[in-house]
Parts: C-alpha cells; structure tokens; sequence
C-alpha cells in the first residue's frame, strides 16, 4: 500500500501548525527593523495620494495601558488598511512631555522648586524624566507591531515644536484673541495652579449641607416692598453645601421672576422662593406657617441683609443663574468662587475679595477663628459660628458630584486669579468652530453633537499655569496697567530665534534689558506656562511631513471619548483663532478598556491587564486581534477567557491557512496557473465568493468597522472553506494526477484565496500575515506591507453561469443535513467513513433538474460514495437557506463495495481499467491513463 501513497499528492509545508507568537514575533520584528519597514513602505508609495491619520501625543508617563495598545493599534489598523487601498500614509508618533504629573514625580523625588532645588535643574530633571518614558513606551508600541517613523518622533519639548507652540501664541495676540483677566478658574490646591476642563473629572463628594438666615438690617426697608407692619425680623433663608465660601460673601442672589413668599412663623418671618417652600418647611422641621404676601424677584432687589457672622452688609441682586429645582430660591455669592457669582458680581460692581491663598488657607483678618486654617477643614467652625448667633435651621451631609483634579483626584475649587484667557465666548471662535463641525465625520455620529453642546457652553480658555515644567508664555506686561508690551509681537519673534535653537527653557534666563531696550523697568517678566491642552492643539500646525506640495489629504483624528473636552477641542479652538480650517475631516473615537464585570481598570482597583501580560502569554497578534474584535465605539472588556477565545478565532485564521499553504507547495504561478475560463466551475464559485468578501472586507475597513471584518474571515475560513470548498477538493487535489488542470485550477482557486486572505488580515494579524507571506510561492514583492487589495480573476461574459446561481447555497444546505446524519451513523457505529455509504436524495422536479447536470461529480460534494437523486412529487421543495426551510428527503444507507486502497472510496468490481485491479476506475485514469474528467467539482 506504500507505493499508492507515493502516487498522492499530499500537503506540505513548514509553515507551523502553531503560532508561538511569543518566539516569532520579536523574530519577525527584528527583520522588519533591520530592512526599516517603514522606510521601504514611504519608498514605495512616496507618489501615490495621501492619507494622514494625526496622532493623538500621549503622555509621557509610566509603563504602557490596554488604554494605549487600544489607540495604537486601531490607528495601525487603518494605516495598514489605506496602504493596502493605494494611499501614501505616513505616521510620526508624537509625546505630550510637558505638565504636572511629571513634574510631581520629580517634586517627590528631588523636592519643590526654588526650595529644596533650583527651577533650572528641576526642568532638567524633568526633561531626563520624559525621555527615559518616550524610549519605554516606543519600545512597547514597536512591540504591538506599529509602523510608524520610530527614528524621527516628534517630543512636545523639542525645541522645534516649542518654537511652533509659540508661534501659534503670537498669531492668536495678533489676532487679538487673547487678554488677562482676574475671575475664577478651576484651581487645584495640590498642584497650585488653574486646571483646564479636560484635567477636571467628577467624583462623589460627602460635603455639609446647611440651611440658614440672612437678617435684614432694618423692617422699615421693607415697607417700600410691602406695605404691612411686621413687628418680627426678617430673614432670608439661604442653602449651600460650600460654608467654607460664606467668608467671601458680598451678596445675596434671587431670580428676577420667580415669585417669593414671606411667611411669617412664631417670632419670625423668613423669605422663600414659592415651588421650594414645601420642601424647606419639612426640612427645618416646621408644620404650621402663614403666607404673609408673595413677592416678585426684582422687588427685592439691593434689599440689605447683615452677614451671618462678619460685620458688614449683603445686598439683594438680580440673577438668571438661580434656579428653583432645589434649595431656598435664594444663593449667596462669593465672586472669588463661582464663575456665576462673578459674572453678576461683576454687573452689580462688587468686587473680589482673595481671602483664600494658593494653597487653600484663609489668609489673615478674615476671622480670628478661621485665619491660616485650611478652608475645607473650616466647614464645622463656620458652622459653628452660624449656629452660636442662632442663625442655622438645618445641618446635614449630602454625597453628590463634585470636580475633582484628575492627577491628584483631590476635590478642587473655583478660585478668583490673574491668568491669560483665549476670548471665545464674545468672539466669531465659537461661531466658526460650530459651523466647521458640521463638516467633519463623526465616528460614531453622537460625536457631532457632543462637540457642538461642548462648544455652545465652552467659557472662554485659560491657558495659563503657574507651574514650572512647560512652555514659558513669553510676554511683557505693564507693572502698573497689566497691559501687553506694545512690541509684543516683534519680541516673540526675536524670542523665537533664540528658542529654535537652544529650546524654551532659555527664556527664564534672559533679562529684560537684552530684549526691551527701552523703559524695560516699566514691565514684568511672565512667570507662567502655557496649559498643556495648548500645546497638544497645536500639533497640528507642526510641519513633520513635509506635505504641503502633495493634493487630497485626508486628515483623521483617534483618541478616546475625554479628547472631546482635551485635545479635539484644544485643536478646534486653535484652527479657528489662527485662522486655519478645521484640522479634521474625521474623528473618530474609541471606549475605555474594561473588566470582565464592566468596571473601568485602574491600578488602585488592582483590576489591569497590562499589554505587556497578553504578549509575553498569547503574542501581540492576539492583542490586535482583540482589538479588531471589539465594537471599540463602545466600551469594551477584556478578560483571559475572552483572550482565550480570541486565540480559538486565530487559530481558525491559521490553520485555514496553513491547509492552502500545504497545498500549493509545487505550484508555480507563472508556470501552474490556470485561466478562469478553463479552471473547474467549483473552484471559479470559491473565487466569486472571495471576491465577493473581499469587496465587503474592504468597504467594512474604510467604513472602520474591524469586528465585521473579522467576523467575516472567520466566518469565510469555518462555513465557505472549511465546511464546503476546501472539503469537497481535498479528493481532486489529493488523487487526481499531479499537473492535471482538475488539480492547478484548484491550486490556482487556493493561491488566489491565500493572497486574499493575508491581505484581509495583514492590518490586524500583521506578524501572522507577513510569517505567511514568507511562505508563498513566486512572489512579485517581497515586501507583503507595500501590497494592494489583490486584483482577482473574473470573466464577465460568465455573469450569469452557475458560479453565481443559488444552487451552491441549496447543495451547501443540503450538505450540512448530510453531515448530520452521517454524523450520527458514526456515533451509533453502523459506519466509520462517510465514504463507506450511499445516499439517495430526493428532491422537486425543478432542484432535479438542476442537479442532474452534476452527474457523478455530486458525491465528492457530499463525500459519499454514490449518489442518487431521485425526483419525489410529493414533497414540496423550498430550500431558503435564511428561513432554514428544508423540505427535502435523504437515504443513507451503506455502500456494497470494494474500497480503493489510494482514494478510499468504494467501488464496485466493474471496473474498466485492469492495470491495477485492486483500484478503482479513477484511479486507474490518474496513475496509469490521461486522468479522470470533471466540470464541476
């Protein structure tokens, strides 16, 4: 029996059955650096149309999250997906080195500036800090597999960068968008300076919630108001979960057209806003009251009430802001610490006190029981203070949400300071960046309006900070005036010389009189640095690819969901106040990595899996085919089981290829290859439907849609190749004679197939797909990543032959029932091969039609033995392989026969051929005459 096997053609190859990623792929890296993938692949596609997907910095900080391998990957993907579809897509990965967590690191390490060290050998450390992440964090992205131009980076510390972030300040001074105000900004007490809206985040809080009363100085005031004698005092109640801001209190604010109530209790009348009455009646506890009279808002107004426990005045104003949905209708403000209690303190001319410091004390003189003390530690003694003038009603605590800074995740406060502001609010900024969004593709579509509700409520930016590691806001300001030096735009520009070169820490070394050679005594030094969010925003003016001659770019954003209110806005507001367009045609966001009980992964929760786990466990392939998996618009989880699921869908993938990979071995293309018109009809449907996936697979990459794709190949590698072609050929590629067209056109079908199928997945399995790619024979390129969609074979003339006509579809259903029932003759024992049986089919007249054209080519569909179909008038055939209405009949039953020793079927001693009489009638054709015919299968 040996010799018969030497007569097959049996699959080889040295493509492994397993994977060992984690072996192979820092191989297969090496390799890519080596012949620098990255330049062969800008080499090759310099002149083709250019595709540009921005990258997002990340911050230079720590070991590398699933949150990062999310975004890289992603990004990856696409790239890989615009080369394979003819576009030039060059990438520079870029850092965000700047900002306070590195400087808290260093502060922890080496001490606070200009204490425990000098602010120049700080930045330094800073700057040695940063780099060291940048070179750890590259080298776990290049570990994912990520193109990019690793050589090249671009650092938001470089100084040519700086010198760009600069640039784009001065075109915003020219424009006259920028101006220093004094009025409540975030504050962190931790880090001492203003905080953006993208570095605040929402926590619960438990905070002191107290109802009290405001007295008015004098009864006889209110006679103008109501003309009744009230022989009791009058108080107005207030509510407030921030007692700590009472000290700052200068006014009273009530809604101009909400109706209040005076109501009169046993020695006292108190005023309430009509719709809350109820409700602070059961809160202080009081069942009986009178309804004295009601009164309109801005009646009330410049009505004066003494301070609960400091010694002046509190006048009634006039405010929008106040609302009915809780509290007493009434609200104290403190203009130093709420941007609503500046606006309107600003209108009625009260003015900021700045009792608070920098680091969230009382300063002196405001009451010698809270002087010095930390304001949140202060809430009991305030109370106190309330409480001992017999002025507190109601005292309890509340847990709601509360800003907290994102770093420290520490509660932080409005706090009135000096800063530089970018004017949005009152400028065409707002305006124009509303109407441009209309212009960018939103993946997914909430984005738009998410942006634009972002961008209605945006108060004006400020982007200064009063911190020491950042980009220095290069500017003089009159001592006396606050006012910009006049030359301010010329002294940026010499300033800028200085800065391309040595980079823009050289600015606090420079003096005054060297830059402003006259009256330079007049003006102060800026000590503040620029917000961070500025310095991403302005990534996009940064020339890092030497573009500007080439046509048709397409600009994409990626980033997470917090980018809304981070660097997507950031680089909106910057576009428009330099007067550039919008620096995104699409933008497109993913979720945040989860766990397997959907909570959000975080170190202090203890519930992360790094990248760095899955790779050095499964291989960064199975990673990226994770993140390919995951409707990533979502959030999504991750888990080792789902990792272990993920591993079963490769293996698919693999083993599908590596069975084509087998069976090609001798097949030479130029030499081998069968034209489509002469190729086996089975073979020429298999490439249809390639083609027809394929078209599919590459819709789904430019619509971003990865989890489809997968879906597809696996679904491609287990149903239509697995279960069907590459089950049914294995007979004709195994027994037929070697050079036979029954044998190319099927090796011809599987080379088209593996080419399609390692480019389907050479943007996600991208250390898988070039491992195949060594494996093909007679390549064109050897560089798989500079390749294109591969063009497959099609005759149009065959536009209506049976490669497209459902009957494949009906045989594949009825091959699936087939399966079953053989299947279930194995378990019982009756037979051990699908080979050893018959089957008889019995259909409708029109399904008996078709199918009678196959033959005897059907058995080596449904792997039996022998078939007949026989037409039965009373079933009613209706195959909808959708419906799963099967109305069919099958009979199996055991062949009686001889088996052929080389192909395993049975045959019957009838034979032909007499050269070898222990085989059968087609093997006898394919070893020792011109081969056995098929047309079909």
């Amino acid at each position: 029996m040996n010799h018969y096997k030497n007569t097959l053609n049996l699959p080889k190859t040295n493509f492994p059955m397993k994977g060992n990623l984690t072996i192979q792929e820092p191989n297969i890296l090496k390799k890519w650096q080596k012949y620098d993938i990255y330049q062969i692949i800008r080499q090759k596609n310099q002149k083709k149309k250019i595709f540009l997907l921005h990258d997002g910095p990340p911050y230079a900080n720590g070991n590398i999250h699933i949150g990062h391998a999310i975004n890289k990957i992603l990004k990856d993907i696409i790239i890989k997906s615009k080369t394979l579809s003819g576009f030039n897509t060059p990438y520079t990965p870029i850092w965000d080195c700047h900002g306070l967590p590195i400087e808290h690191i260093i502060e922890q390490k080496f001490g606070t500036p200009n204490q425990n060290i000098t602010k120049n050998k700080f930045r330094n450390l800073c700057r040695n800090y940063a780099m060291k992440q940048v070179k750890k964090q590259k080298k776990d992205f290049i570990r994912l597999g990520i193109f990019a131009n690793w050589k090249n980076f671009e650092l938001t510390m470089s100084p040519k960068f700086e010198s760009n972030v600069i640039k784009n300040l001065n075109t915003i001074i020219k424009n006259k968008h920028l101006y220093k105000g004094f009025k409540p900004v975030h504050w962190c007490l931790n880090c001492q300076s203003s905080l953006a809206d993208a570095e605040v985040e929402y926590h619960n809080k438990i905070s002191e919630s107290i109802i009290m009363m405001f007295k008015i100085i004098n009864n006889n005031i209110f006679k103008k108001i109501i003309p009744i004698q009230l022989i009791y005092p009058i108080y107005i109640l207030i509510w407030t979960t921030t007692p700590w801001t009472l000290p700052a209190n200068r006014a009273i604010a009530v809604h101009p057209y909400f109706k209040y109530q005076l109501i009169k209790l046993k020695k006292y009348y108190i005023i309430v806003e009509k719709k809350l009455v109820l409700n602070v009646m059961k809160k202080i506890n009081i069942k009986q009251w009178t309804v004295v009279s009601t009164i309109i808002g801005k009646k009330l107004e410049f009505t004066k009430f003494l301070h609960p426990f400091l010694n002046f005045q509190l006048p009634i104003i006039l405010s929008h802001h106040v609302n009915s949905d809780s509290g007493t209708g009434a609200v104290h403000i403190a203009p130093d610490y709420g941007p609503d209690d500046y606006i309107i303190s600003k209108k009625y001319n009260i003015n900021i006190t700045n009792i608070i410091n920098s680091k969230g004390y009382y300063k002196n003189n405001i009451h010698h029981t809270i002087n010095k003390k930390n304001i949140f530690t202060s809430n009991k003694i305030i109370i106190n203070l309330i409480k001992n003038n017999n002025l507190l009603l109601y005292e309890n605590t509340i847990t709601h949400s509360y800003p907290h800074c994102w770093r420290h995740k520490t509660p932080i406060i409005f706090r009135a300071t000096s800063q530089w502001f970018i004017n949005i609010e009152n400028s065409k900024i707002k305006e124009e960046s509303i109407n441009q969004i209309n212009q960018v593709t939103w993946i997914p579509k909430w984005g738009h309006s998410l942006m634009k509700n972002m961008l209605i409520n945006r108060p004006d930016w400020c982007i200064s900070r009063q911190r020491t590691w950042g980009i220095p806001i290069p500017i003089f300001t009159h001592k006396k005036k606050g006012t910009l030096h006049p030359e301010t735009n010329n002294i940026i520009k010499k300033i800028l010389n200085i800065i391309n070169l040595k980079g823009s820490e050289i600015w606090w070394k420079i003096k005054k009189k060297d830059i402003i050679k006259k009256d330079y005594k007049k003006y102060n030094k800026s000590n503040d640095i620029l917000d961070v969010w500025f310095e991403s925003g302005c990534t996009q003016t940064l020339k890092i690819y030497n573009l500007e001659n080439q046509k048709n770019i397409t600009n994409m954003y990626l980033e997470g969901p917090d980018q809304y209110r981070g660097w997507f806005m950031s680089s909106l507001i910057i576009s428009q106040a330099i007067n550039k367009p919008i620096p995104y045609q699409e933008l497109l966001t993913h979720g945040f990595a989860m766990d397997k009980e959907g909570k959000k992964m975080s170190k202090s929760i203890g519930n992360i899996i790094t990248p760095n786990e899955i790779i050095e466990s499964f291989g960064a392939d199975i990673l990226r085919l994770w993140v390919a998996s995951t409707n990533y618009t979502n959030d999504v989880i991750i888990s080792k089981k789902i990792l272990y699921q993920i591993s079963d869908n490769y293996r698919k993938i693999r083993n599908t290829s590596r069975f084509l990979l087998a069976n090609i071995y001798d097949f030479q293309p130029n030499i081998h290859k069968i034209s489509f018109s002469n190729m086996i009809i089975l073979d020429k449907w298999i490439i249809h439907q390639t083609q027809v996936i394929q078209k599919k697979i590459i819709q789904l990459y430019n619509n971003y849609k990865f989890y489809e794709i997968v879906q597809k190949i696996i679904k491609f590698c287990s149903v239509e190749l697995g279960s069907f072609y590459l089950d049914i050929i294995k007979d004709r590629q195994y027994t037929t004679n070697k050079n036979s067209l029954l044998r190319r056109s099927c090796q011809t079908a599987m080379y088209y197939i593996i080419h399609s199928i390692v480019r389907w997945i050479t943007p996600i399995l991208s250390f898988t797909a070039d491992e195949i790619w060594n494996y093909l024979p007679e390549k064109n390129n050897n560089c798989l990543f500079t390749e294109e969609w591969l063009n497959l074979p099609y005759d149009n003339l065959l536009d209506n032959n049976i490669i497209k006509n459902k009957i494949w579809i009906q045989l594949f259903t009825i091959k699936s029932e087939v399966n079953k029932i053989i299947e279930k003759k194995k378990k019982n024992k009756k037979i051990k091969s699908s080979l050893e049986t018959s089957m008889t089919l019995y259909i409708n007249q029109k399904l008996y039609n078709t199918l009678k054209i196959f033959k005897n080519e059907l058995k080596f569909i449904f792997l039996v033995s022998q078939v007949k179909i026989k037409h039965y008038k009373n079933i009613h055939i209706n195959i909808d392989i959708n419906k799963k209405n099967k109305k069919f009949k099958i009979k199996i039953k055991k062949y009686l026969g001889i088996k052929c020793p080389r192909c395993w079927n049975y045959f019957n001693q009838n034979n032909i051929y007499k050269q070898d009489k222990n085989l059968c009638d087609r093997c006898n054709k394919n070893i020792y005459g011109h081969g056995e015919k098929r047309q079909f299968v």
